[in-house]
């Protein structure tokens, strides 16, 4: 089983005596010194190694493993490691590890040689030659760049390195996590500062890979050796708790047993361990808790055979003991993004102990956990039976190459410089779950859904990035599940989302995107965007401020100024008030010598139905029929005057509401649409921004009321504009 020797040294007392786990490998590096085995006999060195792979893969060859331990013992014979151990015992232990989990030969030969070719004359080439290029692909994906050519960039660009060859191959970081787990074993050979460090980017980086390569084995160890380093003093004291629990009997053993019997009694084959909680854990418990309680220490593990004994399972413990609802989750239904499946629930007993319970299937716990190490080779043709799933156009989805793989490898090909790339990377890693939010394109008559896997936190601005790439700068607007948000919304799981774009060119970020951004790929992007148009960045940041109330006429030819069309005629944008002593009525009363002037509340506009009050100084105003204000003047007892519309004038006023989405440039390429239509423009006005919503009012000079429709249309193709509407507002009595 997976949970055995690693349960056995999962817990070390300190890091400082950790070497003891390598105790074990003295014999083996002594007796690799003794001189070479028979031809083609197995090295007595890695005969547990040999052991460990043959319980997982019984058929397997294993003499790629005993020719890449003859070249690995012959080209590290004189070396030795700083605690004075030959150095093979570092290669050896990494591949017993590596075994243990259940990784196939492949794998194991190139942790044998993983450093061979950083460390000895050894090269890549005589590493292709005798084993192929799968084996020399992973050598090189763990080797190390040299301090020496990439100074203090060596670090991140190895790491750089190592998750490029992790997206063609996902055992390159098997390999490296198998030999920080080792290095951390035997770190207390260390200066107390390196120890530190090396525990700090183990914490940051390869931690949370770990996790959401779903090899548990190697996280939660590793995690108890960074906890040790890092927190000594909390370390000390969850030791101490661990073993004063230890020393008593554990009320979990008797639990188990009542589960047991109570399967038992209901006919389903299961296997039920105890499984103790790591130091971490115990110490992430106590913390959330307080006090610990004498079941806090570990968790029943119920094993079983198939997915439908999980719930048979759950089913009975619901049913004989009281369960702890808020503590159920199901995992089966619902996987987690590293691969990870089971379900989670609590009970208490009769006697009012509450254990903590994990319910899978046997294969779920082997990926649970080896993660993708159980999965073996990436690169095989067939494999349904390790876990493969078919995509939805019939090809195979690789669960080894999983979509935060996907995003990461997009965004450092961006990343400009090794410390841009690095904290990134950290920050990236630090977004320990992920959503699914699927995504449809605006106007699709295909009904072609894209699944977007995003992390927790996610918000629209990343959606966009991570749908259309760079593309994603032409982003004006989102709705999800058909209401419009604002861009910084953050995304729930199963969210419905519609992305909004403009046409390419026309749009860009402001530098507040960088506030809505979450994810790298969207936060590279939108820096790259600014810093190569610095004079746009700079606009579009002036106008995230509200602009002013009752923005002039004037103003916005200033705005549009060379950019409408240059047959606009100036008197276009004179004053409103202006413009209204010069109107010609394009409506008569009954009595042909009677004024009749267009309410500014609805603008009518031919062929309108119109309906006449009579107002000081002898003149009717007109009103469309359905206007709020007629409804409020016939209540009031004010009686109508009949009107109608001229037919020898078809030219009219009428004002619009342009309802859109804050960008920048939004004002100029509104008013520059109304001119290419011939419209002038009297009056106009720029609500302030409410959640990235603004509201334009226009009202403008048509010379004929049949182009109305026409123009309207053509503001709707402005981008960031979703609605466009005539005016219906109550100004009073007229």
């Amino acid at each position: 089983m997976v949970h055995g020797r690693l349960d056995r040294i999962r817990h070390p007392d300190a890091v400082g005596g950790a070497l003891s786990a390598v105790r074990s490998l003295r014999k083996l590096g002594r007796a690799a010194l003794l001189g070479p085995s028979p031809r083609h006999a197995l090295p007595d060195a890695i005969e547990h190694v040999a052991k460990a792979h043959r319980a997982h893969h019984p058929g397997a060859d294993l003499d790629t493993l005993r020719r890449a331990y003859v070249l690995a013992e012959s080209s590290h014979r004189g070396q030795t490691r700083k605690s004075g151990e030959p150095y093979i015992t570092h290669p050896l232990a990494v591949t017993l590890i590596l075994a243990e989990l259940g990784a196939e030969t492949t794998t194991l030969a190139a942790s044998l040689l993983h450093d061979t070719v950083e460390d000895t004359d050894v090269t890549l080439d005589q590493v292709r030659a005798e084993f192929g290029e799968e084996v020399s692909y992973l050598v090189d994906g763990v080797t190390k760049l040299e301090k020496v050519d990439y100074g203090a960039a060596a670090e991140p660009e190895t790491f750089r390195k190592m998750l490029v060859a992790t997206g063609n191959d996902v055992r390159v970081m098997s390999i490296k996590l198998a030999d920080r787990l080792h290095n951390m074993r035997t770190l207390g050979v260390m200066r107390p500062e390196k120890q530190a460090r090396i525990a700090r980017v183990t914490r940051d980086v390869l931690i949370p890979l770990a996790e959401r390569l779903g090899v548990q084995a190697l996280k939660t160890e590793l995690e108890d050796l960074v906890f040790a380093v890092l927190h000594p003093e909390e370390y000390a004291r969850t030791r101490e708790l661990i073993r004063e629990h230890n020393a008593g009997p554990d009320p979990l053993a008797e639990i188990a047993e009542s589960v047991r019997t109570v399967l038992r009694e209901a006919g389903i084959a299961a296997e039920v361990l105890i499984r103790p909680r790591h130091f971490l854990s115990v110490h992430r418990a106590r913390t959330k808790r307080g006090e610990l309680g004498p079941c806090d220490f570990g968790r029943l593990l119920i094993l079983v055979g198939e997915n439908a004994d999980c719930y048979a399972v759950l089913g009975e413990l619901h049913t004989c003991f009281t369960p702890v609802m808020s503590e159920f989750k199901d995992f089966i239904a619902v996987p987690k993004f590293n691969l990870y499946q089971s379900l989670h629930t609590a009970f208490a007993d009769t006697r009012g102990r509450v254990a903590e319970v994990l319910v899978r299937t046997h294969r779920m716990h082997r990926v649970a956990e080896a993660g993708v190490i159980a999965l073996g080779d990436p690169h095989r043709t067939s494999g349904a039976s390790q876990g493969e799933t078919a995509g939805a156009d019939g090809e195979r989805t690789d669960p080894t190459r999983p979509g935060w793989l996907e995003r990461l490898l997009e965004w450092q090909s961006h990343a400009p410089d090794p410390d841009t790339f690095w904290a990134e990377l950290r920050d990236d890693l630090a977004q320990d779950r992920e959503i699914t939010v699927f995504c449809t394109d605006p106007g699709s008559t295909t009904g072609h859904v894209a699944t977007l896997h995003l992390p927790a936190g996610a918000t629209c601005v990343d959606a966009a990035y991570a749908r259309y790439g760079a593309a994603g700068h032409a982003l004006v607007g989102a709705r999800v599940d058909g209401r419009l948000t604002p861009l910084g919304t953050a995304l729930r799981d199963g969210d419905a989302l519609q992305l909004l774009m403009a046409p390419e060119g026309t749009s860009g970020p402001s530098p507040q995107w960088l506030e809505h951004a979450r994810t790298p790929t969207a936060r590279i992007a939108i820096r790259a965007w600014l810093d190569s148009r610095p004079e746009d960045g700079d606009r579009a940041e002036s106008r995230t401020e509200p602009e002013p109330d009752g923005l002039t006429a004037e103003g916005i030819a200033e705005e549009t100024a060379g950019e409408a069309d240059a047959g606009t005629d100036p008197e276009t944008f004179s004053s409103a008030r202006a413009a209204r002593a010069r109107e010609k009525s394009a409506a008569v009363a009954g009595t042909s010598d009677t004024p009749v002037r267009l309410a500014r509340c609805c603008t009518p506009v031919p062929p309108d139905a119109v309906v006449g009050f009579a107002v000081r100084g002898g003149a009717v105003t007109a009103h469309r029929e359905n206007c709020p204000t007629v409804a409020r003047m016939a209540a009031a007892g004010r009686e109508t005057v009949p009107v109608r519309w001229q037919a020898s004038d078809a030219g009219c006023r009428v004002t619009l509401h342009a309802e859109s989405l804050s960008r920048p440039h939004l004002l100029a390429d509104l008013t520059e649409a109304i001119a290419a239509e011939g419209v002038a423009v009297i009056s106009a006005e720029v609500e302030p921004p409410r959640e990235h919503r603004v509201r334009h009012t226009y009202t403008l000079r048509l010379s004929d009321a049949g182009d109305l429709p026409r123009l309207m249309r053509a503001m709707r193709d402005v981008p960031g504009v979703y609605d466009v509407v005539r005016a219906t507002r109550d100004l009073g009595a007229s």
